[in-house]
């Protein structure tokens, strides 16, 4: 890519661009960092454990088939000096008790977490109560996640032209209209928005396939519910219907699309009214107009669509 194809982007870009990074590899780090301690703490644990085992057969903890009680005093002498060589080798473990001969220590309160265990050595169960830190505890800066973002935010300081140029227009574009689209083989009605989609019956769907073409075709023509259906018009119904028995939606005869206008008008009408829910301006283009009152004055009523063009409709399988 050539100087003259990017752009340095602003300073306030590059500052959240470098912050993006900087979390991600961070958020990374914390990961691992946690994964570490949590693995450090198991395997500290095991190791005390296979140590306490081990000394176990020279520990005084008593026997309960002799009857003998537990020597604390040599029970607290042993997690004295096991606990000092655990905070020598910087362990995440310390003994908090054995046999319940518990240790007083106060740098056991950064040892949050417990852990109970025991095993049997000489017919005796000794229980040992663990102290370990939490992985959070071990969670720290990290100063690679620091140097690796500086390292790699450069690249983001810098944007073609062309993405700067397409996210400008994305931001100053309209949003998508809706437009009609008329599905034959689906029989149905939908807006090209959203997924609302409408299915109409063999003689609707037909009939408005064709009212929407002819009214492309014939803007100025007037269609007055009084008067019977225009030859044109007719023919395009039929024409539709016949598309509807090529594509194995009907054996029925042609339907008689003069017949019972109001009620097919109706039903296209409530469609258009469920499929353009929330677009109420955009449906008018579409929608059958009703008639506005009665007598000499509904015989001026025109259920025409003037407005409608080309470009406002798709068809599906015509």
């Amino acid at each position: 890519m050539t100087s003259s194809n990017v752009q340095l982007q602003s300073k306030p870009v590059i500052a959240l661009n470098w912050l993006c990074v900087f979390l991600a590899f961070h958020t990374v780090a914390f990961i691992a960092q946690y994964i570490g301690n949590e693995t450090s703490i198991h395997n500290a644990i095991d190791k005390v454990e296979r140590r306490i085992s081990l000394d176990s057969a020279f520990l005084d903890v008593g026997n309960n088939t002799l009857n003998t009680p537990v020597n604390e005093y040599a029970i607290y002498r042993y997690l004295d000096k096991l606990n000092t060589t655990l905070k020598a080798q910087v362990s995440p473990v310390l003994v908090g008790a054995i046999q319940e001969i518990t240790v007083k220590d106060e740098t056991l309160s950064t040892f949050p977490e417990l852990h109970q265990t025991s095993f049997v050595n000489a017919e005796q169960e000794i229980s040992i109560l663990l102290r370990t830190k939490s992985p959070l505890q071990g969670l720290s800066f990290s100063w690679v996640a620091l140097v690796a973002s500086l390292l790699v935010a450069p690249f983001f300081a810098f944007a073609s032209r062309r993405a700067i140029r397409k996210a400008i227009a994305e931001a100053e574009a309209p949003p998508p209209q809706p437009r009609l689209i008329i599905n034959l083989q689906d029989k149905t009605i939908s807006n090209g928005i959203n997924d609302k989609v409408v299915t109409l019956q063999n003689k609707p769907l037909c009939f408005y396939t064709a009212l929407v073409k002819y009214c492309i075709e014939n803007p100025n023509a007037p269609l007055p519910p009084h008067k019977d259906v225009p030859h044109e018009l007719m023919a395009l119904a039929n024409k539709s219907f016949g598309r509807l028995i090529e594509l194995g939606h009907t054996k029925r005869k042609r339907p008689d699309f003069n017949a019972n206008l109001d009620k097919t008008l109706s039903e296209i009408r409530a469609a258009l009214d469920e499929v353009f829910t929330g677009f109420i301006e955009e449906k008018e283009t579409y929608y059958p107009p009703r008639a506005q009152g009665e007598g000499s004055r509904s015989k001026q009523h025109s259920y025409a669509l003037p407005s409608i063009k080309k470009e406002d409709i798709e068809i599906i399988g015509n």
